[in-house]
């Protein structure tokens, strides 16, 4: 479903996978999915799942399997993105009977989406502030290899 008008997803509904993701965070984001919790239409997701271990990559499949034949939520909405180029990846292999190919839209449109969310509302938010850029955005991407340290 395309709409302009739908939020972006919040904190709690994503997982951005690195080769680094643990398997009580697949965990994690699979029970959010398929609990009875998640008939609030929210929509979970995973980002970049080929990059997960192998080990990981089992866990995500046998922890998606076994919650799924115990849910009682028929109809959740659990995404997982992966790169399509990523032939060898695990996930992709397990997940294959749900594959949807999803057509992709413009950057020019990608962008106007992105940049009509991402603004801060006036007045508020000053830490926005921080980013000298010409439009507040309130969404920041900050990566740090010692967590804790004050980003």
């Amino acid at each position: 479903r395309h709409a302009k008008t739908e939020p972006l997803p919040t904190y709690d509904e994503v997982l951005v996978c690195t080769p680094d993701t643990t398997e009580e965070e697949v965990e994690l984001i699979v029970r959010r999915a398929l609990s009875s919790d998640s008939q609030n239409q929210k929509i979970y997701c995973l980002l970049g799942a080929e990059k997960l271990v192998y080990k990981v990559s089992k866990q995500l499949e046998f922890h998606f399997f076994r919650l799924l034949q115990s849910s009682t939520v028929p109809d959740y909405r659990f995404i997982i993105f992966c790169n399509a180029k990523a032939h060898n990846s695990y996930v992709i292999t397990a997940f294959d009977t749900y594959k949807v190919t999803i057509p992709c839209c413009s950057k020019t449109e990608i962008q106007a989406y992105l940049s009509t969310h991402l603004k801060v509302p006036c007045g508020t938010a000053p830490v926005a502030q921080a980013f000298e850029e010409p439009y507040q955005q309130n969404v920041k991407f900050i990566f740090s290899n010692q967590a804790g340290m004050g980003k």
